[in-house]
């Protein structure tokens, strides 16, 4: 049985996820301990056991140790295939955290995978479901994966009442994302969403972020939900001949709405100028994916997050992948190379 640390590198709940969606790919059972130690509520989250009850369902695994606030779990793979699932967060937890560990297990479905999702659809220290569908997706596309999601209801802290409906088609071989460089910049598209606040945000914000990226021709699209829970965000997507490049924000006290537009529009601008090929957020979702494909994959980030370190750690323990990184001018440049890849 492999044991893994979960306190070491970022020691949140991403190497839980990934531990055991790659236990069910990989059929090896595997023990987590120190589950989130060095943070301030150790332990799992309903968030987590949500998604590892998902991926045990799934797959007809075995779990020990999946209750709110454990330290340590047991997860022994089935081999199940399961095509729909119905998943209740219970709280605001993150639908996208959930949908990360179920559809990177569901690597050797046979048949298409549907998942109805409820939850938080935008929550801090969370990518948003919109990051999803406007830029992560599409670059699995282009590996050959073919996933999609549909925002039914948006669900916000701390109320949540958010749902989502994700599919993922049966994945084959996948191809190596190799993107040395963007291309040219082809446009950029926003998403602003409110949910039961005063009109002004939604203005205030669209507008301070069309004044800041003046000059690139912003595609902005604004949708008002009318859910149980209140909040307001943007998602801006920068899609070029060979990559996109993404960013987001949510409203929070202390934080007008004028400079959460102009956050964003910063945080884009930034990357498209460090001489990123992939943002920093996007890098560690899609590297699981690059680490199973046929050849060598590579990219480029403005700097390295303590999750994607996570996620380079975890992928060792489980496949046989080789990480390598340089630092140049316009970032650190990575390279990842499943088995003999050259």
């Amino acid at each position: 049985m492999l044991e893994i640390d979960s306190s070491k590198g970022e020691g949140g709940g991403q190497m839980v996820r990934t531990s055991v969606a790659l236990s069910a790919v990989t059929g090896i059972p595997t023990k987590l301990i120190r589950i989130r130690e060095n943070r301030p509520t150790n332990g799992l989250s309903r968030q987590h056991t949500a998604a590892i009850s998902a991926v045990a369902s799934m797959t007809g695994s075995k779990v020990e140790g999946n209750v709110p606030g454990s330290s340590e779990l047991v997860f022994e793979p089935g081999r199940e295939q399961a095509g729909r699932l119905e998943i209740d967060i219970g709280t605001a937890g993150s639908i996208s955290l959930v949908l990360q560990a179920v559809l990177l297990a569901a690597r050797n479905h046979r048949e298409r995978l549907t998942l109805d999702i409820k939850g938080g659809t935008n929550v801090l220290w969370a990518p948003p479901l919109d990051s999803y569908d406007m830029a992560l997706f599409p670059l699995m596309r282009r590996m050959g994966i073919n996933a999609e999601v549909e925002i039914v209801s948006r669900g916000f802290y701390p109320i949540g009442g958010g749902r989502a409906v994700a599919t993922l088609d049966p994945i084959g071989d996948i191809a190596p994302l190799e993107i040395a460089d963007l291309g040219r910049l082809k446009r950029i598209r926003g998403r602003c969403f409110a949910q039961h606040l005063p009109e002004r945000v939604e203005r205030d914000m669209v507008g301070a972020c069309e004044k800041a990226m003046k000059g690139y021709g912003l595609e902005m699209e604004v949708q008002n939900g009318k859910g149980d829970s209140r909040g307001a965000g943007i998602v801006l997507a920068a899609e070029y001949e060979n990559g996109i490049i993404s960013s987001n924000v949510l409203t929070s006290k202390g934080r007008s709405a004028e400079q959460s537009g102009i956050d964003v529009a910063n945080d884009l601008l930034q990357e498209m100028n460090a001489g990123s090929t992939i943002d920093v957020h996007t890098a560690d979702q899609i590297i699981p994916y690059m680490a199973m494909a046929r050849g060598k994959s590579s990219f480029v980030v403005s700097r390295i997050s303590k999750h994607l370190l996570s996620q380079m750690d975890t992928l060792e323990s489980f496949l046989d992948v080789r990480f390598g990184v340089e630092r140049k001018k316009d970032g650190y440049h990575f390279t990842v190379s499943p088995g003999g890849a050259q």
